[in-house]
């Protein structure tokens, strides 16, 4: 795996050095992560590229694990810029966009520009949508230790609470200044109301993936998603809770890929 980084203007004008890593070879795949941060994904990055012919790139969202987070980047439309001119500045094709919880509601945003440089997107366990009947619960109220048990099948909570007790000081850190970004990209609800009456327009090939588990964001949150995305599936893995690329990489890398293969654009050579 490495690690560049790369000049960037945001849509607002924002200058900055994305950091990016980059792992494997094959069919492009832009996975963006979550508030946990890019640590949440890496792992999953690399197993998926040992496990298909999939070039991987994971960028950090600025502001997260202690990069610059310019003042005029606060919102989730213009992170989804950020990685529209990305894919334009690496003149990257054939690109299925996966994200998981603030990264699925990212992913969402991409795939409403309608860029022609995605071939198609899966969202995991996506915050982004407003519900009155099941609200994203409040992230910034819960103490680490409620965060993993509403985050995680029961099979995996013990070992997750393991790990997150056993984290140095300097991980705790950037886990707070994670939590700051989040918020400011976010906002408490987690939510964008006007987003549901604006999915019917996206029109890239959509797989909607969630953990039967996840008690952060409901699964009736990707059946919403699935129902308002035209042709969208909705893929629920039943051992899962909100971070299926840790608790099931396995069963996550075979739907991300079945999907993506399916959907690949065939260029000519």
């Amino acid at each position: 795996m490495t690690t560049t980084t790369h000049p960037i203007t945001s849509p607002s004008g924002a200058r900055l050095d994305l950091r990016v890593t980059e792992t494997g070879n094959g069919h492009l795949v832009l996975l963006l992560h979550g508030g946990a941060g890019p640590a949440s994904v890496s792992g999953f990055a690399t197993h998926l590229a040992d496990r298909f012919p999939a070039r991987v790139l994971v960028p950090t969202h600025p502001g997260f694990d202690g990069t610059d987070r310019p003042d005029a980047l606060t919102s989730v439309n213009e992170l989804a810029g950020l990685y529209l001119r990305l894919l334009d500045n690496l003149d990257l094709h054939d690109v299925t966009v996966v994200g998981n919880s603030l990264g699925g509601w990212i992913a969402a945003e991409m795939a409403l520009a309608h860029s022609d440089r995605m071939s198609s997107v899966v969202l995991v366990d996506a915050v982004g949508l407003a519900s009155s009947s099941d609200p994203i619960v409040d992230f910034f109220s819960l103490t680490m230790d409620e965060v993993v048990d509403l985050s995680y099948h029961s099979s995996h909570r013990a070992a997750a609470r393991a790990a997150q007790q056993a984290l140095p000081d300097a991980a705790r850190a950037t886990m707070a200044g994670n939590r700051s970004a989040l918020l400011t990209y976010g906002g408490v609800s987690m939510a964008d109301p006007a987003l549901a009456g604006r999915l019917p327009s996206i029109t890239a090939p959509t797989l909607v993936v969630w953990g039967a588990a996840d008690r952060i964001v409901a699964p009736s949150h990707g059946r919403a998603y699935a129902d308002g995305i035209p042709g969208a599936t909705l893929q629920v893995i039943e051992e899962a809770g909100h971070l299926p690329q840790i608790e099931t990489p396995d069963v996550l890398a075979d739907a991300i890929w079945d999907f993506a293969d399916r959907h690949a654009v065939a260029r000519p050579a």
